[in-house]
């Protein structure tokens, strides 16, 4: 216990000392805990510890771990950030409060057919192009003045729909020795998300959450720099 309520205030203390440096409001910077492979009681721990949002990357492991939890006041928000398959959708709406992992029309099509009230979400760009990695493909991304048309071809689609609301954009960064690499692919999708009027960016994990808010991150999904390291 003690060491998640260290590890909080530490990273609490970078996110700030992160915005203050971009000249931003450290309030506008959401620390989302990733708990995946997580127990139960470790999430318990967290909440107690002060941790009010929490990404889980599988919905089955989420529906398992939260049946072990007891009512948790204040409640917390519920974030998927991993792969949703669309035979998970409606198992999904009843557990995350937001997904993050919007990756195609399709899968959209499926929470707006299955959800009974409006749904957050973002839409997941791979903005480097990795083959390994769902989302929307930036076309040309790498160069600045070619068109994303997929993406924006694809959020006019969605944004149509009943029951979706589209919050922003989500992206995962290659992983890379210096966190200065992952700069490019921050600012891009930072571009795009002011090209679109949305509002919120979720990018930036443990390796690189600092260069993330430097190029405008809202949500920072950050894991082992506060749950230590997984098994």
């Amino acid at each position: 216990m003690n060491d998640l309520v260290e590890n909080l205030h530490r990273i609490q203390s970078r996110v700030r000392a992160a915005a203050e440096r971009a000249d931003r409001d450290p309030a506008e910077v959401r620390v989302i805990a990733v708990s995946k492979t997580m127990p139960a009681l470790r999430v318990e721990q967290a909440h107690a510890a002060g941790i009010r949002e929490f990404g889980e990357n599988r919905v089955q492991e989420a529906a398992e771990k939260r049946a072990l939890l007891p009512t948790l006041s204040p409640p917390p928000t519920w974030h998927l950030v991993g792969h949703l398959q669309s035979n998970k959708v409606k198992t999904a709406l009843n557990l995350f409060d937001i997904i993050h992992s919007v990756d195609s029309v399709r899968l959209a099509e499926a929470i707006a057919r299955l959800a009974r009230k409006p749904v957050s979400v973002l839409l997941q760009v791979n903005v480097a192009g990795e083959a390994s990695k769902h989302g929307f493909s930036l076309q040309g991304a790498a160069q600045a003045n070619v068109s994303p048309e997929e993406l924006h071809e694809s959020f006019e689609r969605i944004r149509r729909l009943p029951r979706i609301q589209i919050e922003g954009l989500m992206t995962i960064a290659p992983l890379v020795s210096d966190p200065e690499e992952a700069r490019p692919i921050f600012r891009r999708l930072r571009a795009e998300r002011d090209a679109l009027s949305l509002r919120h960016l979720s990018m930036g994990m443990t390796e690189d959450f600092e260069v993330a808010i430097a190029e405008g991150a809202t949500m920072v999904r950050i894991g082992r720099a506060i749950f230590g390291e997984r098994d």
